[in-house]
């Protein structure tokens, strides 16, 4: 069976470290260095130094450009092959880079950091500012939370060798783990830990509880060095918010994210009120597999489904390009153009990290696709998931690099859009069989499962890691003892005795990235929300397109509550709209209901 494409990474540079690359890394590195040097001798913003903080802030938006083409490159390859020592070499190096870069806008908040109202308002009413007033504000009320410029300086550069090496010592482990896995027939294979999550959606409950448990296995026999990195990154995390004077651990992910805690305390407390209905979505899911209970390794699978079997890479083309054209012509083009440049990587291959992701360059304004195909229609889901971040950075095509950073929280909305058109696609389909359309939704519970029970115990976890992590290191028997008692609470009356999964703070990827804390709530914020859109365009049609465009480019331009305001009219820092988005499932779950025992019978 076909198994996909290979990327095509020569627009970023013909070949790796040849001339081309080492000549735009030099350049690079010593355009940053010079702008540091720059920024540092300047005095603070006031009306005699607004000349050149503009020009420090212009050529910062270059030199951002450029970061983020080589960064895109090195990371492709990273990821697509985690035992290639250069390009391991390579990304370590890029996070000097990039903590080097970082200083840059340290001593912007220096800048910023005593500024008063009126020449601050000056200052951004400047030409080639004034569409930057958000940002800019954003950053001076950042710069409020910040040591002492040598101090915010010693940290970027004690990162590369310690906070964030952390992380990448994580990604290595995980690129070269490997487990042997016993399939049902007796036949042992030594497999990559990447193919572990595939194997566990697997329709055979054998299958999946073995790759669980050796899956497991694997991950017992690095739990020390896991627990390692997670206490270093979040102890480093939880010293630097205290010298930063901010408040609480959340502080940070929030802005990050750009959401208020209203929003994020409207949206965990509509799944509290819907936590009914969503017993009922798994309940269902355990019936239609024949259990009493689920066991986590149980969440994503199939259902044994008479008439559907994996599909080749062919297929899955045409089932996304089918989709997308019926409903959004537009993404339909785009996803075509993609394939066709080669911009999706999804070979399964060792040596290949988990996961998978988008990324892009906005030096080409081009977008890169990483995943691993088995052929499920769970990995068809996300490729078109991937394709919806693609499509969204091809909206803010043109703008300059402030007006194209957006939060992950409304850039998850983009892609589970996307996911969203598939299946309504295929639902709607006169050819879909009834197999299939139950097919597609099993992928609707299980997003359920996912977003609403699996998002919201990586939260809760990590909320309770964080406040043990405070007061010392918190040991291996101890993240196991939380992981489980949170996936107990969460799932409730759901889960099968030992079902539970104490090792997932060591296999879950999220916990070890350094660049953002607490990369888990977005998932269900960008979900639920696009639900709410999705509904929307059922109501609205054709004419909701040019609404959803405007809330994509406008995404990196003002906090993801405001963007939404402004553009949908959603009120999401009231629990009214997650509500309605939770129980949006219904109609699904009483048509999934209706087939399973038509098509399983």
């Amino acid at each position: 069976m076909s198994t996909g494409v290979s990327w095509d990474l020569t627009s970023y540079f013909e070949e790796f470290d040849n001339e081309q690359m080492r000549s735009f890394k030099k350049d690079l590195k010593g355009d940053i260095e010079r702008l540091i040097e720059k920024a540092a001798g300047l005095g603070p913003l006031g009306k005699d130094t607004f000349s050149e903080w503009k020009a420090i802030v212009l050529e910062n938006e270059g030199l951002a450009r450029r970061l983020s083409h080589l960064a895109s490159y090195i990371v492709c390859l990273a990821s697509a092959d985690a035992n290639n020592e250069a390009y391991s070499k390579e990304y370590a190096e890029l996070d000097g880079i990039g903590a080097e870069s970082s200083k840059i806008e340290i001593h912007l908040k220096m800048a910023l950091k005593k500024v008063g109202d009126d020449d601050f308002r000056a200052f951004i009413a400047q030409e080639g500012l004034d569409d930057l007033a958000f940002h800019l504000s954003e950053l001076r009320k950042k710069a409020q939370k910040t040591m002492s410029g040598e101090l915010e300086t010693l940290a970027a550069d004690l990162s590369t060798d310690g906070y964030s090496a952390w992380g990448r010592l994580y990604s290595t482990i995980a690129g070269k783990l490997q487990f042997e896995m016993h399939f049902p027939d007796g036949k042992v294979e030594s497999t990559p830990i990447s193919q572990c999550r595939s194997l566990m959606q697997d329709s055979d409950r054998e299958v999946r509880r073995s790759a669980f448990e050796h899956g497991n296995a694997a991950w017992r026999s690095v739990e020390d060095v896991c627990a390692a990195a997670v206490n270093s990154i979040a102890g480093t995390r939880l010293l630097l918010n205290e010298r930063r004077g901010l408040e609480h651990f959340l502080d940070a992910p929030l802005m990050q994210s750009r959401t208020s805690r209203r929003t994020l305390d409207a949206m965990f407390g509509a799944i509290e009120d819907c936590k009914g209905f969503i017993q009922r979505l798994g309940k269902a899911k355990a019936k239609a597999l024949g259990l009493e209970k689920l066991a986590w390794f149980d969440c994503e699978a199939p259902l044994s489904i008479p008439g559907v079997n994996r599909y080749s890479w062919e297929e899955c083309e045409r089932i996304v390009s089918g989709a997308f054209e019926r409903a959004y012509p537009e993404l339909a083009g785009f996803f075509r153009e993609a394939i066709e440049k080669r911009w999706v990587e999804s070979e399964p291959t060792a040596g290949k990290r988990p996961g998978a992701f988008c990324t892009g360059s906005y030096l080409t304004e081009e977008s890169r696709v990483f995943m691993s195909y088995n052929g499920s229609f769970s990995d068809i889901a996300t490729l078109a998931h991937e394709i919806g971040h693609a499509f969204h950075a091809r909206q803010l095509k043109g703008l300059r690099p402030y007006l194209r950073s957006y939060p992950m929280t409304l850039a998850e909305s983009a892609s589970t859009f996307a996911e969203l058109l598939l299946n309504e696609g295929v639902l709607r389909d006169p050819e879909s069989t009834d197999a299939q359309k139950l097919g597609v939704l099993t992928g609707t519970v299980n997003h359920c499962l996912s977003f609403l029970v699996d998002i919201p115990i990586r939260f809760y976890f990590e909320k309770s890691f964080h406040e043990e992590r405070a007061d010392g290191i918190v040991s291996v028997s101890r993240l196991k003892s939380l992981m489980k008692s949170t996936m107990e609470n969460q799932f409730g009356d759901l889960l099968e005795e030992g079902g539970a999964d104490e090792l997932f703070w060591a296999s879950k990827m999220h916990f070890y990235i350094t660049g953002v804390s607490f990369y888990n709530y977005p998932y269900t914020f960008g979900y639920l929300l696009s639900r709410g859109l999705f509904d929307m365009f059922k109501k609205e049609g054709q004419e909701f397109l040019p609404k959803y465009r405007d809330f994509l480019r406008l995404s990196g331009s003002a906090m993801g509550h405001e963007v939404a305001r402004q553009t949908l009219g959603a009120d999401l820092e009231e629990k009214d709209f997650w509500r309605t988005s939770i129980m949006s499932h219904e109609q699904e779950l009483e048509l999934f209901e209706e087939l399973v025992p038509k098509v399983l019978r």
